[in-house]
């Protein structure tokens, strides 16, 4: 049985980060997929692997499992290369951007860059690196840098220029006293020496286009078909035709090449020894005493019995809505729109959607044999019959519509059950975009571009599901150039963004599923929304009722909004004015708002495209936290979903490179206290600088803080179900050490809470 846990390749004692910041904690955790394996190493009886997302440890004897990633030591995803040194446990990670982190026994440090040619514009990818005792070559589209391990800093670059054009490295490696490095023209080599920066005087052993290249004992590259061994001398062809290698990997004794669909291994003069396949495409392959491991791309680590071992994740990281039920249930839809407008964007991996069940992730094996091809914007689970699952698919060919399947949980897959055209197959452009349940479990979908023939008539529409007689009725609202979003329900309305449009729609359904007598309400650029704003794309209703609508270009509320929205014509959306150097200014005023989500204190959650995450106060005035990819675990700054699971306080953040949890202080708050927590607790001025946090409050509390001899320090009025206090006292001076005595009250006195703290400075 796979055991998981995540301390950090069993090595990191505390981080260490060139910025010196460190952006990861106890609290974030990641739900990244580790099924692409790039690189792996053995390391006495256990596999480091390195995933598009992480990095994981894979011991053979006891098959636990270790992971490491941005949520708990690494600093960037999308990792490119990746090497390890078992002799002096060092790593180094290297990512797209160009960036590194060096794995060591005392902690990850970050390096920023590679360094950088004059006059080159090309990627920053770490194409490859290749470690050899305390230096590794580090190939990428210029050429080759050395880094020292022990420094952690570059030694000498050689950049491949020739002619004005550089030529990129695609791998190398340290054999004997030279670098050696494969080009599309031919394999290069050069000295340790004085004159290495210098690209003329390099040579070329070999002409030819060469993709991998490795080192231990012996020297072993190849082409996209041939592979050869050098023990310094000239090369020898090995006498082996491939298809298309993936990869050489050279570790004492053998030679594996990791071919498209089979596996070679050789005795380091080249000697045929075996073959092996995984029954899927491979990115590399070792080997570990006897026995083969593939580092395939879809399953993780495979043996030669065809077992997977990497941590669970979701198929992939591609992630763009998802649905979060109480019992620790997601589903999570991998469809896009470009810029949110009409064209889709096609996932050619086809995944259609993933699940976790509360205990494992799930991908229906319905999509995996599947030629059609998904995009699957949204997908729910029925309340009344929670094992049939609802998707849309917004192709825009003959499979688009409402999906239905079952979740047998017995063999852990979905069965397809019914497709809803909506009328597409007779000639309408209906494009089903999101769905949800009202509270009397009637489902409704919002459709983009519906007409009702033949003609082009685009008006956004809404589809209600007759469970009589399984199907889908739908009803054209009064908004015409048909767009929609995923539909939000409050109190008997639906609540739609309609992006490329500047309105919004307030739709009402009656809490039926007759469309007959059902009304729409439309919010125009009248009713407030900024004039330059492109359109509508995201709603939250918080909780004094006030709808929180987020469009391309900034944010606006509408106070009352049940009430407001019915009356279109004097309803007003309103700007937040927030105070900014002295004078006022417009919140996320050129922001383009993904998503907005309440949770149980009533603070919001706001993805800003390319800006991160906002945490704010209940009114918006104050922002309590901003997190982004440069000081959190957060994988992008384009967050496209939140979730907040008002029991627990766990936030979900999803994203096209992966989603991530952060812990919440705020969770199912009421008018009185719940679990009261105070932390850190003892405060010790030398490990913790921060605020002290207090959480499991009422909703409206009454804070005095006191000291031994019961002086009141400092008082306060908390909203919202936590607080924060600096440790200053009411003249703003760091309070002496000791400890103090929290006494609180909820907002009418029925209810009390008392802590301590002990601070010491």
């Amino acid at each position: 049985m796979k055991k998981l846990s995540l301390i950090s390749l069993g090595i990191l004692a505390s981080l260490h980060v060139a910025n010196a910041q460190t952006i990861s904690s106890k609290k974030w955790a990641d739900l990244f997929s580790y099924n692409n394996v790039l690189a792996m190493k053995e390391d006495n009886g256990k596999i480091v692997a390195a995933a598009e997302s992480g990095i994981f440890y894979y011991t053979i004897s006891t098959g636990e499992i270790t992971k490491l990633s941005k949520a708990n030591g690494l600093h960037e995803v999308k990792i490119s290369a990746f090497d390890y040194n078992p002799q002096t446990k060092i790593g180094l990670v290297g990512y797209q951007n160009g960036s590194m982190d060096v794995i060591t026994p005392d902690g990850v440090t970050y390096v920023v860059d590679i360094p950088i040619a004059t006059g080159y514009n090309g990627s920053k990818k770490i194409n490859h690196i290749s470690i050899t005792g305390d230096l590794a070559v580090i190939s990428v589209g210029y050429g080759v840098s050395i880094f020292d391990l022990k420094k952690k800093e570059f030694k000498d670059s050689a950049f491949f220029l020739s002619g004005g054009v550089y030529e990129a490295s695609n791998e190398a490696t340290i054999f004997g006293t030279k670098a050696y490095s494969v080009t599309n023209t031919g394999l290069k080599s050069h000295e340790m020496n004085t004159t290495f920066p210098v690209y003329t005087t390099w040579t070329t052993e070999m002409a030819g286009s060469f993709k991998h290249i490795d080192s231990e004992g012996v020297l072993s590259f190849s082409s996209a078909n041939t592979a050869y061994v050098s023990n310094g001398g000239a090369p020898t062809q090995i006498a082996q035709s491939f298809t298309d290698v993936h990869d050489v990997v050279v570790t004492a004794g053998n030679i594996v090449v990791t071919d498209l669909t089979r596996v070679y291994t050789f005795n380091t003069n080249g000697t045929f020894n075996n073959n092996v396949t995984f029954g899927e495409e491979c990115n590399t392959a070792i080997k570990v005493g006897s026995s083969v491991y593939g580092g395939s791309i879809m399953s993780g680590i495979k043996n030669e019995g065809g077992n997977s071992f990497r941590p669970d994740g979701p198929y992939l990281n591609f992630a763009y809505k998802l649905s979060v039920y109480g019992d620790n249930q997601i589903l999570v839809s991998t469809g896009a729109r470009e810029s949110r407008f009409n064209t889709a964007v096609s996932n050619l991996k086809n995944p259609g959607f993933y699940y976790f069940n509360g205990m494992e992730w799930i991908h229906p094996t319905y999509f995996k044999p599947n030629t059609n091809i998904f995009n699957v914007l949204d997908v729910v689970s029925d309340p009344v019959n929670p094992n049939d699952v609802f998707f849309t698919n917004y192709m825009l060919d003959g499979t688009r519509g409402v999906y239905k399947m079952k979740y047998d949980p017995g063999s852990k897959d979905f069965v397809f059950n019914k497709r809803y055209n909506l009328g597409t197959d007779d000639g309408s452009a209906r494009r089903p975009v999101g769905l949800t349940f009202d509270d009397v479990n009637n489902l409704f979908v919002t459709i983009a571009f519906s007409n009702d023939g033949p003609s082009f008539g685009p008006y956004t529409a809404v589809g209600a599901y007759d469970r009589a007689t399984d199907d889908f009725l739908i009803r054209n609202t009064t908004q015409s150039f048909g767009v929609a979003q995923k539909p939000l329900y409050y109190e008997g309305l639906l609540w739609i963004p309609t992006p490329r449009v500047n309105n919004f729609i307030a739709y009402d359904a009656k809490k039926t599923v007759n469309t007959s007598d059902d009304k729409d309400y439309i919010l125009t650029q009248a009713n407030g929304f900024a004039p330059t704003s492109g359109g509508t794309i995201s709603v939250a209703i918080d909780k004094s009722g006030d709808a929180w609508i987020g469009g391309d270009i900034g944010l606006r509320v509408l106070p009352n909004a049940v009430t407001a929205v019915k009356t279109p014509a004097t309803a007003k959306v309103e700007p937040i004015i927030i105070e900014q150097n002295g004078l006022g200014e417009e919140l996320f005023r050129d922001g383009q708002i993904l998503q907005i989500e309440v949770d149980a204190g009533d603070h919001k959650w706001v993805s800003v495209d390319g800006g991160g995450v906002y945490y704010l106060s209940a009114d918006g005035q104050q922002t309590i936290k901003h997190f982004t990819k440069e000081n959190s675990p957060l994988p992008t700054n384009t967050i496209t979903d939140i979730k907040v699971d008002r029991k627990t306080g766990k936030v979900y953040f999803a994203s096209y490179d992966g989603i991530v949890t952060y812990q919440g202080d705020v969770s199912d708050v009421t008018s009185d206290f719940g679990n009261v927590l105070v932390y850190p607790n003892p405060v010790v001025y030398s490990n913790f600088k921060g605020k002290v946090t207090i959480k499991g409050l009422a909703e409206v509390t009454n804070i005095r803080i006191a000291d031994a001899t019961g002086n009141v320090v400092h008082s306060a009025v908390a909203r919202g179900g936590y607080y924060e206090w600096d440790l200053n006292n009411q003249r703003g001076q760091r309070v002496a050490s000791g400890v103090y005595f929290v006494l609180m009250t909820n907002e009418d006195g029925s209810d009390k809470a008392t802590a301590k703290i002990a601070v010491v400075n």
